[in-house]
């Protein structure tokens, strides 16, 4: 068996070191902040098999002006980082078109088709059971029309998937969900939607496991380079691993590896906030999207968080926390007892590409090399299925409906 190196030690690069170890390889994984809180934990902590539509489509570019408009709205852009973006934007405007939407449409349904057997195996693998709950979720509407308008499309989306939904009038939706007492005009609940446990317990739980089977360090990888020998990796403290195989899953920071080894990737972040309450007094009874406001609030054991909107900026620039304070204002019309005070706010990174699909693919010249990232919302929902992919692909068994999300794509 192979000696297989991971640049990143997120939910995707567990995911791989575990379908990985599976297969009988050894396997180090090299993080750069192993201990800290990266994307990985301020997900809705959502399986959201029902999201097939690209971000890249026609609809939602029609929204993009009057969100503009709100420096605090569903989506924002960090003008002095435009220069920068222009790139992944031109490729954006491209990938919305009719017909490469429905294709980018069709690749994600095919990975969404095993996304929840993919984390019932994963699951087996670590040994955890009871991590994911059959909770279904809800989407709040401010008009009847727009939920009219969505309903039909869901629809359609859940014939693809195999669940279903249900549009609901006020009463029901609040007989649902109790803490719903504002004015809204009706909801859609659909039940494809499970919810996990706690994220950051979730890759807790995941890294402690892989630090007992496998090398997981904490260290961050400064170079990788191919040689005849192996895949070197070299890290910021000077010392040098050599891989016979390499995967990288490194989130938007994989972009700059993927230079390394001489290829070309469009991969910028949507920067996501959250709060999150602990112990909270106000309780969801599943998570409710405010999808016309572009947040969700996802209820766990003991906490609430509130999180979603797209800030498009450098990996790197401040945050602006007054976007999860926005979110937490909005969603006080629906939910007036959502506690004023309280709850720890974050701002995390997502990894993503222009058209929607995550780079799922071998180096185009060399089959040592895999790539994993650029999910975009869906790095929880996808991390599973990816890292069975990957494993797959590791050992030349890739399959043909993968190429869709091949890096061979920005070359």
């Amino acid at each position: 068996m192979a000696h297989i190196g991971i640049v990143g030690g997120g939910l995707m690069g567990c995911a791989t070191a575990l379908n990985l170890l599976e297969q009988g390889h050894s396997v180090t994984i090299l993080e750069r902040d192993a201990g800290g809180l990266p994307a990985s934990v301020g997900n809705a902590g959502i399986l959201a098999v029902p999201e097939i539509d690209p971000l890249a489509r026609l609809d939602m570019l029609l929204s993009v002006p009057k969100w503009l408009l709100d420096p605090l709205g569903p989506l924002t852009l960090r003008w002095q980082d435009l220069p920068a973006l222009t790139p992944w934007l031109i490729r954006f405007l491209l990938s919305a078109r009719a017909g490469t939407a429905a294709e980018s449409r069709k690749a994600l349904l095919f990975l969404m088709k095993t996304a929840e057997a993919d984390h019932v195996r994963l699951g087996a693998m670590a040994g955890l059971s009871g991590h994911m709950r059959d909770t279904g979720a809800l989407t709040v509407f401010d008009s009847a029309a727009a939920r009219d308008k969505v309903f039909a499309h869901e629809a359609e989306n859940a014939r693809l998937i195999g669940c279903n939904v249900e549009a609901l009038d006020v009463e029901e939706a609040r007989r649902r969900v109790p803490a719903l007492s504002g004015p809204f005009a009706g909801a859609i609940f659909n039940d494809g939607y499970k919810t996990f446990e706690y994220p950051l317990t979730f890759l807790r739980r995941l890294q402690a496991l892989l630090r007992d089977r496998a090398a997981l360090l904490d260290a961050t990888v400064s170079r990788v380079a191919r040689a005849e020998s192996g895949i070197s990796v070299t890290t910021e403290g000077g010392r040098t691993f050599t891989f016979d195989r390499l995967a990288i899953t490194a989130g938007v920071w994989s972009r700059r590896f993927v230079a390394d080894l001489g290829l070309k990737v469009l991969l910028e972040t949507e920067r996501g906030y959250n709060t999150t309450f602990m112990n909270p007094s106000t309780t969801l009874e599943m998570p409710v999207f405010f999808s016309e406001h572009g947040f969700v609030a996802t209820p766990f054991e003991n906490a609430l968080r509130i999180g979603g909107a797209v800030e498009l900026a450098s990996p790197d620039a401040p945050a602006n926390y007054r976007r999860a304070a926005a979110m937490r204002r909005k969603m006080r019309r629906y939910v007036p007892d959502l506690p004023e005070e309280g709850g720890t706010e974050w701002m995390g990174r997502r990894p993503s590409t222009p058209d929607s699909l995550p780079v799922i693919s071998l180096h185009p010249g060399d089959p040592r090399i895999a790539f994993a990232f650029g999910h975009g919302h869906l790095g929880l929902t996808l991390s599973a299925t990816t890292g069975r992919h990957v494993a797959q692909l590791l050992a030349g068994e890739g399959e043909s409906a993968l190429a869709p999300f091949s890096i061979a794509r920005f070359q």
